[in-house]
């Protein structure tokens, strides 16, 4: 056990989130250079850690503003002097869109639609603030989530939010496919060509995903870039290439309470602290320590370890260091991080906008 490990069981307990803030000031600081060297502007996303300390640092470090996936993360960062927001989901229903209405008189917002019945809605918004809406139209090149599919799709309903009153057309919004870059563009300059015989400037062209920071760059017209999970990195980045173990920022302190076997063993983190996503990947977790041992299965409390490929086999009390599979989604399961630098805890950081989901 680690004397940080030691200290950490001791002062707040386990299983514990912790983030180095050495490795985050690294991260953050990595993809803005890209980001500037590419002539690109930096628009990280913040479900991945939903603080607005964070995002402050990633503002003041050079980015152009922030990212939310839901408008109550938005209402968080604007409550917190966060002020150009770009909401990356399609907002509907009345509630919502009075709330937006709101927001959008305390603060630069800019949101996505992919379709005629989302863009009437955010009328009805811009009405009540009184001030246009920037809109992007999201734009699917592959991988089947929201977005409209076809070229000709995407310059109608940008036709429409210009011809709406209270909107203004913004650009476009996409999450490339790794492999769907040349698809991509095909798709952004066949849309191109529509707007320029519509007589609709394209001012946002937004491309998306930490994944995809290998391919910054790819897409000629692009404007900026909406990383996430860059700040802390995990184990799915990893394995796609974009960082390494040095880059990985958080990590889960479990202590194992059980070992039943020579074999086996149980952390007290569960699918309540690591989460049952797997994340494609070989088990749900990488024990920094015991690298052979596999995190093989979860119940809600219990990580159960199959250590028969270990040399060295963790003993009960021991304090384990965990880098979780997909990070995104195992700080949403805690209301604080524990910031260290080294072997230093130096604070707290609140997960302000966890479990906004509305």
């Amino acid at each position: 056990m680690t004397r940080l490990a030691d200290t950490i069981a001791r002062e707040f307990g386990t299983p514990a989130v912790v983030v180095d803030l050495d490795v985050v000031e690294a991260n953050v600081t990595a993809v803005q250079a890209l980001c500037d060297r590419l002539g690109l502007a930096n628009r990280p996303h913040i479900k991945t850690h939903k603080s607005p300390e964070l995002a402050k640092l990633q503002v003041e470090t050079g980015a152009q503003g922030i990212t939310c996936q839901k408008l109550g993360e938005a209402e968080v960062m604007v409550e917190a002097g966060l002020n150009d927001i770009l909401i990356s989901y399609n907002i509907l229903g009345e509630q919502k869109l009075r709330r937006l209405g709101t927001l959008l008189e305390r603060a630069r917002i800019t949101v996505a639609a992919d379709s005629a019945t989302t863009i009437d809605g955010l009328a009805t918004c811009a009405a009540l603030a009184s001030q246009p809406l920037p809109v992007v139209v999201e734009c699917d090149t592959g991988m089947k989530r929201a977005g409209v599919e076809t070229p000709g799709e995407a310059v109608a309903l940008s036709r429409r939010i210009a011809a709406t009153a209270g909107l203004t057309f913004a650009g476009l919004l996409f999450y490339p496919p790794p492999d769907g870059w040349e698809r991509t563009q095909r798709f952004l300059d066949t849309v191109s060509s529509g707007l320029h015989e519509a007589g609709l400037t394209l001012s946002i062209v937004s491309t998306g995903g930490s994944p995809n920071l290998a391919h910054l760059g790819a897409l000629r017209g692009a404007t900026e870039h909406r990383p996430g999970t860059y700040i802390f990195n995990d184990r799915m980045q990893m394995a796609a290439g974009v960082a390494t173990l040095a880059d990985c920022a958080l990590t889960v302190y479990a202590t194992v309470v059980s070992r039943a076997s020579d074999t086996r063993g149980i952390v007290d983190a569960g699918s309540k602290t690591l989460t049952s996503d797997p994340g494609g990947l070989d088990g749900f977790g990488l024990i920094l320590d015991y690298p052979k041992a596999r995190i093989a299965q979860l119940s809600e409390e219990h990580g159960f370890l199959d250590l028969a490929g270990c040399d060295a086999r963790p003993l009960v009390g021991e304090v384990v260091r965990i880098i979780p599979n997909h990070v995104c989604v195992v700080v949403n399961m805690v209301d604080r991080l524990i910031a260290v630098r080294g072997e230093r805890i130096v604070g707290e950081i609140a997960v302000a906008a966890r479990g906004r989901t509305v």
